[in-house]
């Protein structure tokens, strides 16, 4: 990985006409700094009308577990700095990356002593494949050509993206990054087109870049419908993921999107989803959503061998889920419903993003799972002359048992799910300075059947994360 930095960094000085060679009685200009300016229509003058970002993170976490489960803290430092040039024949250059250390936590390679599982949420904070590591956790994220025409786009290489199954879920040090060639085209009125190819994928928790294929299967796989550990991990072949989007503002009220994500030999998934507000007054609005996705394999779901395959030949699953809700200056609070029916398991790498679904909350998925309920209720409370941001939500989820391997992935016991996250950002001197505290309670619901192999890092647990972030 340091290898890459240097290899980065050389290109970037060399276009920036720095030479190696210097005589002694000369000023020292390793850096090259700006003695004159350069010629607007040079790369050089791209370069030095480029623009320097960075950002610090420190991340304390902490499960404490059910009675006589281990519990488990960690702390975590890291920063990260990113360099985009101006633009020049309409074409930007970007590069960033991010390091990360562990500066004390518990043992998050041994499993517990009781159950045998593993660590689930600290270990995140690092390094996944290698739970010891606590130095070398160093990644190059972000290495693309961008290319603007009109109010479009086209982005060539490694970088970050938003969409419903390949997101960001910064939920750690550092999110998962993508590779490939992504396009944004807005000119056209009320209409947004997003599309693009992916073939690499550097899942959060992760040091590496992998080919999509390989990426799936590296957090945990769960079990198969016969409930033995998934084999599909390092066994599946794909080209790669084909994803097209569009948007559209019907008017002032109502917003439509669809999206179809399509991962070649493996599976596709397809959501359509319409937002629609109305207003009460000048500040106060209603909002209401409705949200489908439908998945269906691809050939073989990525392996002839159907027990090495990620998604069961022929399979398919369907979810849909609401949203009713009201807001204004301050307030926000919605009620919400998400249905994963009984025809199969929803399932997307959890390496990608996190769920789409309306009744998401942090520090949980419904990912895997078929046959299943959710309901959320969520309030959040804005003090904006204080810059503080308040949210609590409680959410049910009613969930197949935990033997059932068929529609039950990961042995999650139904349960119920409190979220309390409180954030405020600093002023004057400290501007840039953002902190959070988010708490989270599980209790469990379902049987677990006196099992605590589905109770650990699941549920019957409080995880505790405090957070500050400096960006500059």
């Amino acid at each position: 990985m340091k290898k890459n930095f240097i290899l980065i960094i050389a290109t970037v000085i060399s276009l920036s006409g720095f030479t190696q060679h210097q005589e002694i009685n000369e000023k020292p200009g390793l850096w090259k700094e700006k003695e004159n300016e350069a010629d607007s229509t040079s790369i050089l003058y791209a370069f030095r009308k480029g623009t320097f970002s960075g950002h610090f993170r420190y991340y304390f976490m902490a499960t404490d577990n059910k009675e006589g489960l281990t519990d488990y803290y960690a702390n975590a430092v890291g920063g990260g700095i990113k360099f985009e040039t101006g633009r020049f024949k309409n074409f930007q250059v970007g590069v960033s990356g991010f390091f990360v250390y562990n500066i004390g936590s518990s043992d998050l390679s041994a499993p517990d002593s009781k159950t045998k599982q593993m660590n689930r949420y600290e270990t995140g904070l690092f390094d996944i494949e290698d739970p010891s590591n606590k130095k070398d956790i160093d990644r190059l994220e972000e290495l693309y050509i961008k290319y603007h025409f009109s109010n479009n786009h086209i982005t060539l290489g490694k970088q970050l993206i938003n969409t419903p199954f390949i997101n960001l879920q910064d939920g750690r040090m550092r999110p998962t990054e993508v590779e490939g060639i992504w396009t944004e085209i807005n000119s056209i009125k009320k209409l947004k087109l997003q599309l693009g190819y992916l073939y690499g994928i550097s899942p959060r928790s992760t040091v590496k870049w992998f080919k999509v294929a390989e990426s799936i299967g590296v957090y945990p796989v769960g079990v198969n419908d016969e409930g033995i550990k998934s084999a599909y991990a390092g066994n599946l072949e794909s080209k790669g993921i084909f994803l097209a989007s569009i948007t559209t503002q019907i008017n002032e009220q109502l917003k439509l999107q669809f999206w179809n994500q399509y991962t070649e030999n493996i599976f596709n998934s397809a959501m359509l989803q319409a937002d629609y507000e109305y207003s009460l007054s000048k500040n106060s609005k209603l909002f209401a959503a409705a949200q489908l996705v439908r998945q269906d394999a691809v050939k073989d779901g990525g392996n002839d061998d159907p027990s090495k395959a990620y998604f069961e030949k022929g399979a398919k699953a369907i979810t849909f889920g609401t949203r009713l809700g009201w807001k204004n200056e301050k307030w926000e609070t919605s009620l919400n419903y998400n249905r994963i029916t009984a025809q199969g398991r929803y399932l997307m790498p959890r390496e990608w993003g996190r769920d789409p679904f309306f009744t998401f909350l942090p520090r949980e998925r419904n990912e895997g799972l078929g046959d299943a309920h959710a309901v959320l209720g969520k309030v959040n409370y804005r003090i904006p002359k204080a810059r503080v941001t308040t949210s609590i939500s409680f959410g049910h989820y009613e969930l197949p048992d935990v033997t059932d391997f068929r529609f039950n992935k990961y042995g999650m016991p139904s349960y119920n799910q409190l979220n309390i996250d409180a954030r405020y950002k600093f002023g004057g001197i400290l501007k840039g300075l953002e902190t959070q505290l988010l708490y989270v309670y599980k209790g469990k619901t379902g049987s677990s059947y006196g099992n605590d192999k589905y109770v650990i890092n699941k549920v019957d647990m409080s995880l505790w994360n405090i957070v500050f972030n400096y960006q500059f």
